[in-house]
């Protein structure tokens, strides 16, 4: 029997036991086995993690602190998290599977993260305000920018410190302080950074971390009257639940929730950079990612050949633990999850789409391993094709004319990315201008850089995350009037 890890909550710069609730099991997903153990975080435990908020934003040093300051305790911040990198993507690695330290193809989790920490804190003092024009004598009008107070962060079980960092950095940043609430089935790193975090000399209350389950710590969290706005990433249920309950307070809300993104091949594409581009996109995080592109719209005239690459290039990849460095796909996160995409599977197997690639033949005894499936032939109305599955499964469908193919991308609830694949640079960017969705790929996917924008249309959320755009959403605009006429007329003379 492994040694079991338990895990205490974060306020105030310590730790504290649940008061009401117990612990939670977390599984590492490699095998199955329970490994650690987080607090079921109840009422007086959020009151205790938002008093500490509110005591620092109004009480404390941060809510008095110069933009510059700031700036220097988040740089402070970065550089402690990339002496401790190993550690916090090791126990990302044990919680939720995720290959070490990757967070997209390409990009060190270690050094996005410390890039993101540099950014907001370059970012901190030049949110500049401005004179407006006033239409009367001797009167000023000037506008400033001023943060919320308390902000309630959700995070998703998919990617947690990468998530955390999208919406911590730049929220800090503007001056609020933080209650975080993780998913309750991917906790631990979370936990973990806030060890890593007290070498940082933050302020005590600027940020805190309550864990437990939606319903029970993460609608109250969102309720909390001291509580002034949320950020949450998510499912789009659970976004739509979310944004009712802050709207009973009138509480602004940033949601990147679901998607079920297209990815349209043009004949003229490079079908070898597609195919590659297109499974580097889905595959190394096993799909569990919102932006994954796995709706295929292929032309007519390539579809045959693109699908048959596909097949061939993605049957190799090596699915095993995320501790064997051979392995270039790891497990799904969780065993809900796991089951969950295995249902999708059968259920696209029974309503009779064409499978050509069954990544079920991956699945094991000990653990929640699945492999990358491909269905052919996939009507764009199917549930397969409309469902956010958030696992290794694609669809593919053919088209024939460009306006059909539009109409087919953006025929869908969700509006969260795209791609286009075509060596007609033209029609690629008068396609993107017609697509419905918040980031669009050309030649390329998956992408991200701190500087820039990612949000949804439609229900895949609104707000953004990431360069002035995410920090924008943590602050408000005050305006003030400012008269020099010495003199009041009566009003009533």
């Amino acid at each position: 029997m492994p040694d079991i890890r338990t895990f205490q909550y974060f306020a105030n710069n310590q730790w504290h036991a649940p008061i009401e609730g117990g612990y939670l099991d977390s599984e590492n997903p490699a095998n199955g086995e329970v490994w650690a153990r987080v607090p079921d975080c109840r009422k007086p435990d959020i009151d205790r993690a938002v008093a500490a908020a509110h005591s620092a934003f109004y009480d404390g040093p941060w809510g008095r602190m110069l933009p510059a300051e700031r700036g220097r305790v988040l740089r402070r911040i970065g550089d402690v998290i990339s002496k401790h990198a190993e550690r916090l993507g090791a126990i990302e690695t044990r919680d939720n599977g995720k290959l070490p330290h990757m967070i997209t193809p390409g990009l060190k989790q270690d050094q996005w993260q410390v890039d993101s920490w540099h950014y907001y804190a370059g970012m901190c003092d030049k949110f500049e305000g401005r004179v407006i024009p006033a239409e009367a004598p001797n009167m000023h009008n000037y506008m400033k920018w001023e943060p919320f107070g308390v902000v309630a962060q959700i995070l998703p079980w998919n990617s947690p410190l990468g998530t955390l960092i999208w919406k911590l950095a730049p929220c800090l940043a503007a001056g609020n302080t933080v209650v975080l609430k993780p998913s309750e089935q991917s906790s631990c790193s979370t936990l973990e950074l806030m060890d890593v975090l007290l070498e940082a000399d933050l302020p005590p209350g600027v940020l805190n971390v309550v864990t437990g389950f939606g319903a029970t710590t993460g609608e109250p969290l969102i309720d909390h009257p001291d509580v002034r706005m949320a950020s949450f990433t998510g499912g789009t249920a659970g976004g739509k639940a979310a944004a009712a309950i802050a709207a009973r307070q009138v509480k602004p809300i940033v949601m990147e929730l679901g998607g079920k993104s297209p990815q349209i091949v043009l004949p003229d594409a490079d079908l070898d950079l597609a195919v590659n581009g297109i499974a580097a996109g889905i595959f190394p995080p096993g799909g569990q990612s919102c932006i994954s592109g796995t709706r295929l719209l292929v032309h007519r005239d390539v579809i045959e050949d693109f699908t048959n690459r596909l097949v061939d290039t993605v049957k190799k990849a090596r699915v095993g633990a995320p501790d064997d460095p051979a392995t270039q796909i790891g497990p799904m996160a969780n065993r809900p999850h796991y089951e969950s995409v295995l249902r999708h599977i059968t259920a696209a197997e029974k309503a009779g789409h064409r499978l050509l690639l069954d990544g079920r033949a991956a699945c094991r005894e000990r653990g929640y391993y699945i492999g990358p499936t491909i269905f052919a032939d996939v009507p764009n109305g199917s549930d397969l094709a409309q469902t956010e599955i958030f696992g290794p499964v694609v669809s593919t469908e053919s088209w024939a004319d460009e306006d059909e193919v539009l109409r087919i991308a953006n025929d869908t609830v969700f509006g969260l990315a795209a791609g286009i694949w075509t060596r007609d640079v033209t029609k690629a960017m008068r396609m993107a201008d017609r697509i419905e969705a918040g980031t669009v790929y050309i030649n390329n996917y998956f992408n991200a850089a701190t500087q820039s924008p990612v949000g949804g249309y439609k229900q895949s959320g609104y707000g953004r995350e990431n360069g002035w755009e995410g920090m924008r959403c943590f602050m408000q605009t005050k305006s003030v009037w400012l008269s020099t006429d010495p003199h009041q007329p009566d009003p009533f003379a």
